[in-house]
């Protein structure tokens, strides 16, 4: 949630949205009396509080206000369709999150024209909604031209385009192109490294993305190092119970269960299981993930008991017959005495 409530815009309003999103609008027959930035503020408010039901309910009445005051092609009117959509976007709704973000950028190509940075705000935005939509080929031409338009306003080498950097190669590993993905994902690290430092937690980001890109392609030998640093560098910047932090247990954690090395794997995948269990609900896939490896783990460990304790839908069960035979030690070829 971190991430969304700080891309949220403390500014202004939004379009009014007789668009798709799953709860109803105030007409326009019946103006709203409540200041847009007032409304605005509240449901900024409220999201920080975590209530992000009540949140979206006064962001979607913003939205109108802001239409019906400032009119319905105002930029300001596109930053608070942006928040409502960001706050979608968290809640996993991102097919109405991405008619917003459409919205939003269609009001900022007309009233800005279409190389400005809030275009470049919005394409980023739309991107990451169709990323995590999985519709990458429409992704990936929206963050190619977000970054263009910062690489033009901010020049090459800067942290805006780092992060533009680092959004097309994921969308590029996600299509499994390993090939393209990687100079981005290197050129992201290294900006980064260079304008931020070795340790900062940015730079575990970039490391942590090149780390998945080696481990996508079962190159481990090339993976455990950048996990290693991403993690340490976030054990350093980090509270314990941090769920970046607990991303980079399970990370690391997976890649040694991969690698067969259930000994290492084993605490990296418990430390994850353990924050998150404290900090997600029982049916987020995070939560859920982090349950598996350790049934996973536990069964490749022959210890039954204890991955029975972890199993989810779907996951194996041992019978007590089944785990009592299979603790029967086999003979050794070459070693059974002929009758």
């Amino acid at each position: 949630m971190s991430r969304i409530k700080n891309g949220l815009a403390f500014a202004s309003g939004t379009t009014a949205i007789a668009l798709l999103v799953a709860m109803p609008f105030v007409s326009i027959a019946q103006a709203p009396t409540k200041d847009w930035k007032a409304l605005n503020k509240e449901a900024l408010a409220l999201y920080q509080k975590g209530d992000v039901k009540g949140a979206i309910e006064v962001g979607t009445k913003t939205v109108e206000a802001a239409a019906q005051q400032l009119g319905p092609e105002h930029p300001a009117t596109a930053t608070v369709i942006t928040n409502v959509a960001k706050m979608l976007d968290a809640t996993g709704h991102y097919a109405d999150a991405e008619a917003l973000y459409r919205r939003a950028l269609a009001i900022r190509e007309k009233f800005y024209g279409p190389d400005h940075l809030e275009v470049a705000s919005s394409l980023n935005d739309l991107g990451a909604a169709l990323r995590e939509q999985k519709q990458y080929a429409q992704a990936e031409p929206l963050f190619i031209r977000s970054r263009d338009i910062r690489e033009k306003a901010f020049g090459p080498d800067s942290l805006e385009v780092a992060v533009e950097l680092n959004n097309l190669a994921t969308t590029y590993r996600a299509l499994g192109r390993y090939a393209d993905a990687q100079p981005l994902y290197e050129r992201s690290l290294a900006i980064r490294e260079k304008k931020l430092g070795p340790d900062h937690l940015d730079v575990a980001v970039s490391l942590n993305n090149l780390a998945a890109l080696y481990d996508a392609q079962d190159q481990f030998e090339k993976a455990e190092p950048l996990y290693r640093r991403a993690l340490e560098i976030r054990q350093k910047g980090l509270p314990p119970d941090s769920l970046d932090l607990a991303a980079s247990y399970s990370s690391l954690g997976e890649l040694y269960l991969a690698a067969h090395n259930n000994e290492k794997a084993e605490p990296m995948l418990m430390k994850a299981y353990e924050i998150r269990v404290k900090a997600l609900p029982e049916k987020h896939p995070d939560r859920v993930a982090s349950k598996h490896d350790l049934w996973a783990v536990y069964m490749a460990k022959g210890n039954f008991g204890l991955a029975t304790q972890y199993a989810g839908e779907g996951d194996m069960l041992v019978t007590e017959d089944q785990r009592r035979k299979m603790s029967i030690p086999m003979p050794v070829a070459g070693t059974t005495t002929a009758k």
